[in-house]
């Protein structure tokens, strides 16, 4: 199975391609998708649709993992992430992918086995869990990463529910 995790954002946007062949968890691409700051915000949603339409359309991933927004102190940041957000469910949509829709504790637990991880523990555990050669970057891919390796996991163990309910 392909999973494919978002950690969306309308300046960067953080994408990753996690498969499962032959019991390991392998990267297939990784990378962000960066707007300007100065470009009028429906440019810049259109870029990120764009852009991930077009990886949907090349990978063809089965499921697609994004984070549950979080509301900080910003709310002008929560709102564009937000409106990031909303253009990468449509585009999964518009591409029939399943959503698994996914807190940013729950991907710590899932990574790292505990819900309160830093930063650096997620990266250094996605980094030795897909046995890459250095520790992904930005760090808006390594979250998207790890969103795809709990977004994998969660939609395995659907799978497989589902397989003893029948």
């Amino acid at each position: 199975m392909l999973a494919l995790g978002i950690d969306p954002g309308s300046a960067i946007c953080g994408y990753g391609f996690v498969e499962l062949i032959n019991g390991q968890l392998i990267a297939k691409e990784f990378g962000v998708i960066t707007t300007s700051p100065q470009a009028h915000m429906q440019d810049r949603l259109l870029k990120i649709h764009t852009e991930l339409d077009a990886l949907i359309k090349n990978f063809q991933p089965q499921v697609m993992g994004i984070e549950k927004l979080f509301f900080g102190k910003n709310s002008t940041t929560a709102i564009t992430v937000a409106q990031a957000r909303g253009v990468v469910l449509l585009c999964a949509a518009q591409n029939n992918l399943d959503i698994i829709e996914i807190t940013p504790n729950e991907v710590k637990q899932s990574i790292t086995g505990y819900g309160g991880a830093t930063k650096e523990q997620v990266i250094y555990m996605v980094t030795k869990i897909l046995n890459l050669p250095a520790p992904p970057t930005p760090d808006d891919a390594a979250d998207a990463l790890a969103i795809s390796i709990a977004a994998g996991y969660e939609a395995n163990s659907l799978a497989r529910r589902n397989l003893l309910e029948t």
